[in-house]
């Protein structure tokens, strides 16, 4: 497939054919997920160039705009005032306004409040405009060793209710599986997947990126003694576990 550049220089779109009320642009912009420098040159333009950018988390996103010397206004956007800070955004969308939206880290949309956004701003006959990035997910995917041909994302696992049922659902899933996990439940988990996925090869990936970059890989058995064996469990995770073995 070939790629062809819509702007022969970066600067806020205004072409939308499905857009012609002068309403402004969405913009969904991937972060870093921990080194400052793997963000995009047109991430730094859109991030200046809009009117204001929601963020997830304004002091750690603040952090980040300080760091490039960024001066935009700050809205914060997370899952305890999504339904009230909605109809605020999409109101500025309407009146023209262009929104640079970002979540902690990473792809906005993945484990985040991204999509109530967005489904409002499709109702609304809002152009959105993805600003594509780093993702947690996929880098763990791509260094893991695993089949990366089909794969499913499951988020973190529910910490009681449902979280039987969903590692049956798990078990039988033939395709590479992909789990986020804090440091306080991550021997659980293991533990967990062992029992309703057997001994299955796994890549347990932490702190991407960060200086404290790692990646375990081994069956579960294995995995879950490397970390047992820890004083102390830290970081954020990113769990690769093969998938099952398909019936005939």
């Amino acid at each position: 497939m070939t790629l062809r550049p819509k702007d022969k220089s970066i600067h806020l779109k205004r072409n939308n054919v499905t857009n012609q009320t002068k309403k402004g642009n969405l913009y969904l912009v991937s972060t870093p997920i921990g080194n400052l420098l793997d963000i995009t040159l047109r991430a730094l333009e859109i991030l200046k160039k809009t009117d204001l950018v929601a963020a997830e988390d304004t002091r750690r996103s603040g952090i980040l705009l300080k760091h490039f010397n960024i001066k935009n206004k700050l809205e914060s956007y997370h899952d305890h005032n999504k339904t009230q800070k909605t109809p605020f955004l999409i109101s500025k969308l309407i009146q023209g306004s262009d929104i640079a939206l970002i979540s902690d880290a990473g792809t906005p949309g993945i484990s985040d409040p991204a999509f109530y956004l967005v489904r409002q701003a499709v109702q609304h006959n809002i152009c959105i405009i993805p600003i594509p990035g780093p993702s947690a997910v996929l880098a763990a995917l791509t260094a893991s060793g695993l089949p990366t041909d089909r794969f499913v994302f499951e988020g973190f696992l529910p910490p009681k209710k449902k979280r039987k049922k969903k590692l049956e659902h798990i078990a039988g899933e033939t395709a590479t599986i992909i789990l986020y996990e804090s440091p306080h439940r991550l021997i659980r988990t293991l533990k967990d997947l062992h029992e309703f996925c057997g001994d299955r090869h796994m890549a347990v990936c932490r702190e991407l990126t960060k200086k404290f970059e790692e990646i375990v890989r081994g069956t579960l058995t294995e995995v879950r003694e490397n970390f047992s064996q820890r004083s102390s469990i830290k970081g954020e995770y990113v769990l690769i576990m093969e998938g099952a073995e398909k019936t005939k």
